[in-house]
């Protein structure tokens, strides 16, 4: 799993949105329980946000160098699922 998370030398932030408590959020949730050490670990100059709010849908943005920014939204999908879209974002050659 840590080669999912080799970020992109773009990469300049990744941000997570999503409901603190909401069913909707859980996989999102146990995702990051598991794979934000990881991801920290392997890109320590990088920032990670987590941001929670009540009601919020599940989100992850990325921004790159030259304010570009890229999002998908991780609403429905499985913790699997959830994986594959941030290492789509995060890596090399995006």
């Amino acid at each position: 799993m840590s080669g999912k998370y080799a970020f992109s030398q773009a990469l300049k932030e990744v941000r997570f949105l999503f409901c603190q408590t909401g069913e909707h959020s859980g996989p999102t949730r146990s995702f990051l329980a598991r794979a934000y050490p990881i991801m920290k670990k392997n890109n320590p100059n990088i920032p990670i946000m987590l941001r929670e709010a009540a009601g919020t849908q599940p989100k992850v943005y990325a921004r790159y160098e030259f304010g570009v920014e890229k999002s998908e939204s991780l609403v429905g999908l499985s913790d699997k699922e959830i994986e594959d879209k941030v290492a789509g974002l995060v890596k090399p050659g995006v």
